[in-house]
């Protein structure tokens, strides 16, 4: 019985694969047991996980010395609840608390909170927390991911069993559930059957069908000028009499569909460039099938940067383009730009890079789940599949948030009874795709695992690749609370391209950080401008001492743009792109596949 024999008979595609790395008939089993591991783990390894939770226990085991502290500390938090309880007694209820929320935690917000017993349980809570948390970091020996990992999971574990989870125990159900005579237990559980039958039908979330592509969002309007097995490029029409003669290029992140960049007109980051002066272009990615399971990380870039590139210079006749790079677009343009400079095509007038990595040493809590055990697992996932889909790590993205996307959502919807509303970015986020096997593999274990770029081990054609030898100027974003790519790690664009270099870092998160159009309340950003020569600072030190200016980037990031590029010409508003004609209008048919 051949791979593809087996796979078939468990409902599988098994991918072919070249002889060496095959491993014949035992090999396939290995990867279709694995490949149903996974439907009860989320996507992650147990196996990476009890090794972890291994080299925690028995480092603990053989250091009497932290039994000892971790002692301590139990007792301390003893004494500390103790103290608190007494002074409750004292004050009938009401006293200063012992211990306080981290800024991010907001399950205990609600006044109630603050009246025993609720202050009680709260306080026992955290305090636990706080001794799970000296108890499972700095142990010598234990290694530094392991131990991340095990800290991690300790949280994870502990948020489970939150006062705030349980009925009975959180004062604002109960206050609800009074005042409701219990009707927001019923239409809590209306709301878990809906959410459960749009799972089991892989539907969007409730609301999403209110932000369509090309209706409620994604509605700048444009053409598809290009396409091919692999991407569609938009061209947006102009808003104004002139543009800048260098074009934009966007490349988005294939990970997710590419309107992030062009939500709602209000936050439409296409939009706002277009109004500024620029004709822009687009790369809309395929959600790919298990048929192009094959398509390496070379082909995305030759595919997707290289042919977008050719099809932008045919387009406005212009031999310079701004790069624009979100995320793992970002990886890829610089991939895409190093391979370029090496060869002597000068073609980027400059780079901007948001939210992007090309330095993994650091990755972030996203990290802990990246290692030889869990990439294997994810590969023999793919090998039965063709494909990754997103939803696969679903398990592993919401437990980076956990508070905020599993357990305050549970409370919200299924015990107070309230939907929460949905908005363009949410239900953008919930539009996933796919990622074919060949180009995960490896992004995973090239760029994740063995970082390559950085080391000078990654090739494009026959010879490596290097970052230094870009020259075009860059503008790169970092986020301040980003989970996906640490703003810590995209700072180190500062020490590795050896050109000229702003930075900024901007309030919010992974997404909502980038899409903070100007008008935004609570945004604010801090910059550095390195030019060629000059010493690059720490970034912790940096941060702690740069000036803040209170409001979007965007005006700052347009302003570099116009710095950065030439003349103005007049707006070709024909609809015209050069030999290339209209495939069809924005934002094509690859957004809208399933």
């Amino acid at each position: 019985m051949s791979g593809h024999e087996v796979a078939a008979a468990v409902g599988g595609r098994a991918l072919p694969l070249p002889a060496k790395e095959a491993g014949g008939i035992y090999r396939d089993v290995d990867r279709l047991s694995h490949a149903l591991l996974t439907a009860s783990t989320a996507g992650i390894s147990p196996i990476s996980l009890l090794q972890a939770w291994q080299d925690w226990l028995l480092h603990l085991s053989s250091s009497p010395g932290k039994q000892g502290e971790i002692s301590a500390k139990a007792v301390e938090k003893v004494a500390r609840l103790s103290d608190f309880l007494f002074r409750c007694w004292l004050g009938m209820g009401a006293a200063s608390p012992t211990i306080t929320p981290l800024p991010q935690d907001k399950r205990f917000q609600h006044p109630a909170w603050q009246a025993f017993p609720f202050n009680a349980m709260q306080q026992a809570f955290l305090l636990s927390q706080q001794w799970w948390h000296n108890a499972t970091t700095g142990f010598p020996g234990v290694t530094k991911r392991h131990e991340r990992l095990v800290e991690f999971y300790s949280r994870q574990i502990l948020d489970t069993v939150s006062p705030s989870n349980f009925p009975a125990l959180n004062p604002e159900v109960i206050d609800r559930a009074y005042r409701e005579n219990g009707a927001n237990f019923v239409s809590g559980a209306n709301n878990l059957l809906d959410d459960l039958i749009r799972l089991i039908d892989g539907k969007p979330p409730a609301g999403a069908e209110s932000f369509r592509p090309g209706i409620e969002v994604a509605v700048t309007p444009g053409e598809v000028i290009f396409r091919n097995e692999l991407i569609e490029l938009i061209r947006y029409a102009p808003m104004t009499g002139t543009v800048k003669e260098e074009p934009i290029l966007i490349v988005p992140a294939w990970i997710m569909k590419y309107y992030i960049l062009d939500l709602s007109p209000r936050n439409s980051l296409v939009r706002h460039l277009v109004r500024s002066g620029y004709t822009v272009f687009c790369i809309s990615w395929r959600n790919p099938g298990g048929n192009q399971s094959g398509l390496s990380l070379d082909d995305y870039r030759r595919l997707g940067v290289m042919e977008a590139m050719d099809a932008v210079e045919k387009a406005t006749g212009s031999s310079r383009v701004h790069g624009v790079g979100y995320c793992l677009g970002g990886t890829l343009l610089s991939i895409a730009a190093s391979a370029m400079a090496r060869d002597g095509d000068h073609r980027f007038a400059s780079l901007s890079l948001f939210a992007a990595q090309v330095d993994f040493e650091e990755p972030g809590e996203l990290g802990l789940f990246m290692d030889e055990s869990q990439i294997t697992l994810l590969e023999d996932v793919m090998w039965v599949e063709g494909t990754l889909d997103q939803r696969r790590m679903a398990g592993a993205f919401q437990m980076l948030r956990s508070q905020d996307l599993i357990w305050s959502r549970i409370v919200r919807e299924y015990l107070l009874g309230e939907r929460a509303s949905m908005t363009d970015l949410m239900a953008w986020n919930a539009d996933s795709t796919r990622m074919p096997f060949r180009m995960q593999s490896q992004y995973l274990r090239q760029l994740y695992l063995d970082n390559d770029l950085v080391e000078g081990r990654f090739s494009v054609g026959d010879s490596p690749i290097h970052l230094e030898d870009i020259r075009a100027p860059v503008f790169a974003v970092g986020t301040e609370t980003d989970h996906v790519a640490p703003w810590r790690s995209v700072f180190k664009l500062t020490y590795l391209l050896d050109t000229d270099i702003d930075f900024i870092l901007t309030s919010g998160g992974h997404n909502a950080g980038i899409v903070s159009e100007p008008g935004h309340p609570g945004r604010s950003y801090r910059r550095l401008s390195c030019r060629h020569a000059d010493i690059r600072p720490d970034a912790d030190e940096w941060a702690k001492n740069a000036g803040v200016t209170y409001g979007s980037w965007w005006s700052a990031w347009v302003e570099w743009l116009a710095g950065h590029s030439g003349c103005e010409v007049a707006a070709d508003r024909s609809g015209a792109a050069g030999d290339l004609k209209a495939i069809c209008r924005a934002p094509g048919t690859y957004v809208l596949e399933r």
